[in-house]
């Protein structure tokens, strides 16, 4: 996001306020405050400048889908494209609900990379060959299923390498 004169950017007390509600958005901005001790009037014209600026872009609940439908498959898709289609193809991607996240990236060929779920490894291979390998511009698809999940996070600040690895060092 372009800064702007006189725009406050973010401190520590911000990312610990994101980080505390990424833990649990539900909390009342005084819980919020006894936590990182500030007043709660703080938390909410923080929270409320955030949201302003778009950093905080929604709040939404995670389901864990495993519980929700155990049968459920996870798989991560890597998708090699001619480079002039790699765009159409990952909006195409997007306008499917089976599939959670698009992103292109570039190594050394552009690629894809999806997120999907389905209903078994059936439907996964339906959805790959009649939805996915047709699309104009597709050349191969390599997919790897999901067995077993070990972190998963919404945010990161990694603007201080350090204090992120002394977290890391705090949580084992």
């Amino acid at each position: 996001m372009p800064s702007r004169k006189n725009e406050r950017p973010l401190d520590d007390t911000d990312f610990k306020i994101l980080e505390t509600l990424q833990q649990d958005a539900r909390q009342t901005y005084t819980a919020i405050g006894e936590q990182l001790g500030i007043a709660h009037t703080t938390v909410y014209d923080r929270i409320r400048k955030m949201e302003e600026k778009g950093i905080i872009k929604r709040y939404v609940a995670i389901v864990n889908g495993e519980k929700l439908d155990p049968g459920q498959i996870t798989a991560l898709m890597t998708i090699f494209t001619d480079p002039k289609e790699s765009e159409r193809v990952a909006e195409k991607l997007g306008e499917h609900p089976q599939v959670l996240e698009v992103y292109t990236s570039l190594s050394e060929e552009l690629l894809i990379i999806a997120k999907v779920v389905a209903q078994n490894q059936e439907g996964l291979h339906d959805f790959i060959a009649n939805q996915i390998a047709p699309l104009p511009g597709v050349l191969r698809i390599r997919t790897s299923i999901i067995t077993k999940k070990f972190k998963e996070n919404q945010f990161a600040s990694v603007r201080d390498p350090k204090k992120l690895t002394a977290r890391a060092k705090k949580n084992k």
